[in-house]
């Protein structure tokens, strides 16, 4: 079975401490933070990691494969109290190796002749000293979802170079709403110090955009980085 119910994590659980970095007991101890909460699931076998990768003609990259050898996907939520309300705020998630699917391709909606994501890409963006070339939804990219960020985008291992892929022509993207990519990391080792880091907080992918967060999303990161205060930044330390 891959998924346990969900539990307030303790320190008698190493490995959680582990996977998250030891932002758990950070986070528990903050003022304002409750529910505290991870999905617990199993390690992947490798059995799977191959067959993931024999149907998809993709080698996975070694500091993914790592990570599902640990766990075989990630969910870690956490609320806050205000007044006598418990308001969910913070959402980390890891697509498990089943859900590690390949973005569609096929058409957007169920009409004759509709748009594919290939007909609404945007050529306009050119790559710079900044921002390395960015990923195409046909045949030049392949595009697997780690992320679904609640709605408000897309987290996505890319291969640059099409099929057969190899691990080390791996980058991590993340896809707004409206279709426009912006470049995260490198690697996902890098990326998942970045989820740690921002705490799953809403819509943290937006800082990354030339248009940044959200100011409703803004004001509950900035409120919750004040409550924290110097906690923030031991978790930054952490992750470095």
């Amino acid at each position: 079975m891959e998924e346990a119910s969900p539990s307030l994590l303790s320190c008698s659980k190493p490995h959680l401490e582990k996977l998250t970095l030891g932002i758990t007991r950070i986070l528990e101890s903050s003022p304002g933070v409750t529910e505290v909460t991870i999905l617990e699931k199993a390690p992947a076998e490798r059995h799977m990691i191959s067959s993931w990768e024999q149907k998809n003609n993709c080698v996975m990259p070694e500091d993914l494969k790592n990570f599902y050898l640990m766990t075989n996907g990630f969910h870690m939520t956490w609320s806050v109290k205000l007044d006598e309300h418990i308001i969910p705020l913070g959402s980390m998630t890891i697509n498990s190796i089943s859900k590690l699917t390949q973005l569609n391709q096929s058409s957007m909606y169920s009409l004759p002749n509709a748009p594919t994501l290939a007909d609404l890409e945007d050529d306009t963006y050119e790559a710079s000293e900044d921002q390395p070339e960015k990923p195409h939804f046909d045949s030049r990219s392949v595009i697997f979802e780690l992320d679904s960020c609640s709605g408000n985008g897309k987290v996505c291992l890319v291969y640059k170079s099409g099929k057969p892929a190899s691990a080390q022509d791996t980058e991590i993207w993340f896809l707004d709403r409206a279709l426009y990519w912006h470049f995260l990391t490198d690697t996902f080792t890098a990326y998942y110090r970045l989820l740690i880091t921002h705490l799953g907080l809403p819509q943290w992918q937006y800082a990354f955009t030339r248009y940044g967060i959200s100011p409703q999303a803004k004001v509950s990161a900035y409120k919750q980085k004040a409550n924290m205060g110097s906690q923030w930044q031991i978790i930054g330390n952490q992750c470095e």
